[in-house]
């Protein structure tokens, strides 16, 4: 039983999680009241918390668009993280991967889709992040012309941001938030039909933003990680860079039993095709390094690899 519970602690998850949750407290910093810092990561978060200490790298390039200025922190912020540990911080930092993770314990056996409906679907999140960026993109340069007024009319609230306005962690962490504390500030001022009322009014914009935070949950429930695989523009982004990172996974030929054992394929979240990888290193774009491929492994063949 003692040696059951030290293996269990040893784990990688276990370490894992202290970190993802100590993480998330860190980046609301509520307890903390830090107030905000000039910091910005590559991971998903929001920008509608006063308590934040800390802002998501893609919403920032986006802010930086709509004003038509460079955005050099953003990218700063993408291509340090991604070639020093790669996409390590969607597995333990990010706050709506957290989440994620969360949520798939609520359905202990989950699905999963047909390897060609997964080959596929991976591609989503390349579409996500190229329509955010094109009309990011095409309004600065409609602002440098000159002729930014009729573009920002025509697409209204999505012209600042395209991609966070419907982003599902700005309608949990800040949207819905900010929609309670307002409910709980007018039932202190008002009576509760009032309040009630104040719902019922709500514009038919956050409608749709909870509608796409409800999906994006209820999937995650079901598909392991299921925002990370399929949609995440941050994501994307940093597979890309993944393959140039100086961190990376290693299999050990002699330890690992190939032939009769797929422990480290199954666990893995992100289906990340282990066994058919170069075994001396490998940066797989999908790959979050969450380690739950090294825990599966009943030999210990699977390690942590830098640079």
């Amino acid at each position: 039983m003692v040696g059951e519970i030290k293996e269990y602690l040893l784990k990688y998850n276990t370490f894992r999680r202290i970190v993802q949750f100590l993480s998330f407290t860190f980046f609301s910093a509520i307890i903390f009241n830090l107030g905000a810092l000039p910091l910005l990561f590559p991971v998903l978060w929001t920008w509608g918390l006063q308590q934040n200490t800390a802002g998501d790298a893609f919403t920032a390039l986006q802010f930086a668009l709509y004003d038509a200025v460079f955005p050099w922190l953003a990218l700063a912020s993408f291509l340090i993280i991604g070639v020093l540990i790669g996409k390590s911080l969607c597995g333990w930092i990010c706050p709506f991967g957290f989440v994620q993770d969360l949520v798939g314990f609520v359905k202990r056996k989950q699905a999963d889709f047909s390897s060609r409906t997964h080959d596929s679907m991976v591609y989503m999140k390349y579409f996500v992040l190229g329509i955010a960026l094109f009309v990011s993109v095409t309004f600065s340069v409609s602002k440098l012309m000159g002729t930014s007024d009729g573009y920002e009319k025509a697409i209204g609230i999505f012209t600042k941001a395209p991609f966070t306005t419907l982003s599902p962690a700005e309608t949990l962490f800040g949207t819905v938030p900010k929609m309670i504390f307002n409910f709980r500030m007018a039932l202190a001022s008002k009576s509760v039909m009032d309040a009630m009322s104040g719902i019922s009014t709500l514009p038919p914009l956050f409608w749709v933003q909870f509608f796409v935070m409800a999906f994006v949950l209820v999937f995650a429930a079901f598909i392991p990680r299921g925002w990370c695989r399929y949609f995440c523009p941050h994501g994307a982004i940093m597979a890309v860079l993944n393959r140039f990172s100086f961190l990376g996974l290693r299999r050990d030929p002699v330890k690992c039993a190939r032939g009769g054992c797929r422990l480290c394929v199954s666990a893995c979240p992100m289906r990340v095709p282990i066994l058919d990888l170069p075994w001396e290193k490998f940066s797989d774009p999908e790959c979050i390094y969450c380690m739950k491929c090294a825990d599966a492994c009943h030999d210990k063949a699977i390690k942590l690899k830098y640079p």
